[in-house]
């Protein structure tokens, strides 16, 4: 047994110091990005924000929309065959990512899909709550092997050291977050994570040494702290519960008492599990929560109140390109963000 003694922090404990800065609108701020991807060696051009391959959040509705905004999404594993092949057929599927997990269901569906569409599928997302077995980085090869010039996003950790390794191993963008999310109860389960301002730094001063990218997943819940996650180098950002509960999350509204309701849930959770696999298994402990959120209506609002604020952000200090941020932020350590006299909304 070791403790770290240094101090690891959050989004909740630090804030953004404003710089003096030459731009007089948002309007003049680009917060598109453009990559080339170490391993595939396809180019990015486009918003760094991928919506989460989660029920509710990463759906063919919400790829459609968030496109149009250059916008990505992170398809749900769970989508059947058929319906993914009909997708692929007819959709722009430029921001989308083909999400798969180490099940051989998956790898089977994947064949299936590959050998009916062998071009079809540009990025991949290698989805599993913890990447630190060699079961993984052993998947992730035998991945990149198979489909050497496909771009691949995989995780999920929040070391600098396994960040290097599934980089060396083939991937392209690690996915950074253990137990963060909004429906996430791994940390109360099992203890285990790491505050995720800091796993972002950490993982994207490592990733970037060798020349791969990061996704910084879980913990944002404004735009605010996706201005943060940039801020603090990451590449991308995923989202699940800021985009939840919309009507592109192709899901039955509940109504009660005249109000409407969404359901979200974590993909560990008893809902997703006892949905997607007939039940939670006796050798495991459900790792989610499900709860429910108030109907927002199309998605488009909120995309763009998020592009906004991050928008806003670069204004703040000096940025006139979203790669500017990260060299532009200096974090402020804080023991209260916010004013809540009158509540926390908005």
């Amino acid at each position: 047994m070791r403790i770290e003694e240094d101090i690891k922090l959050d989004f909740k404990d630090v804030l953004i110091r404003p710089k003096r800065s030459t731009l007089s609108s948002r309007k003049e701020v680009d917060i598109s990005r453009e990559f080339t991807f170490k391993w595939s060696g396809k180019s990015f051009n486009g918003i760094p924000i991928i919506a989460a391959n989660m029920d509710g959040v990463g759906t063919f509705a919400m790829a459609k929309k968030l496109g149009e905004s250059k916008v990505g999404v992170a398809v749900h594993k769970h989508y059947p065959l058929d319906d993914l092949l009909s997708f692929y057929d007819k959709e722009n599927t430029e921001f989308v990512w083909y999400s798969i997990g180490m099940a051989k269901d998956d790898d089977a569906k994947l064949d299936a899909f590959l050998k009916k569409k062998p071009e079809s599928i540009e990025r991949i997302c290698l989805d599993v709550a913890n990447g630190y077995s060699e079961h993984f980085v052993d998947f992730v090869k035998r991945t990149r092997d198979k489909l050497p010039e496909v771009t691949i996003m995989a995780g999920n950790v929040v070391t600098g050291e396994m960040v290097e390794e599934l980089i060396l191993s083939g991937v392209d963008v690690v996915k950074v977050g253990i137990g963060p999310g909004s429906v996430c109860t791994t940390r109360k389960k099992t203890g285990v994570g790491y505050p995720q301002l800091s796993a972002i730094i950490e993982c994207a001063d490592a990733a970037h040494g060798l020349g791969g990218l990061i996704c910084a997943d879980g913990g944002c819940t404004s735009s605010g702290d996706i201005a943060k996650a940039f801020g603090a180098g990451a590449d991308f950002v995923m989202l699940g519960g800021m985009l939840a509960g919309h009507t592109e999350s192709e899901q039955e509204i509940i109504e009660e008492d005249g109000k409407q309701f969404l359901l979200f849930y974590g993909m560990s959770s008893d809902t997703a599990m006892n949905k997607h696999k007939g039940g939670v298994a006796e050798y495991r402990a459900s790792e989610g929560k499900t709860v429910r959120i108030p109907y927002r209506g199309h998605v488009e609002e909120t995309i763009q109140d998020i592009l906004g604020g991050v928008r806003s952000t670069c204004t703040y200090v000096g940025a006139k390109r979203l790669k500017e941020l990260s060299k532009r932020t200096s974090f402020v350590r804080v023991t209260q963000q916010l004013n809540t006299v009158f509540g926390n909304e908005q």
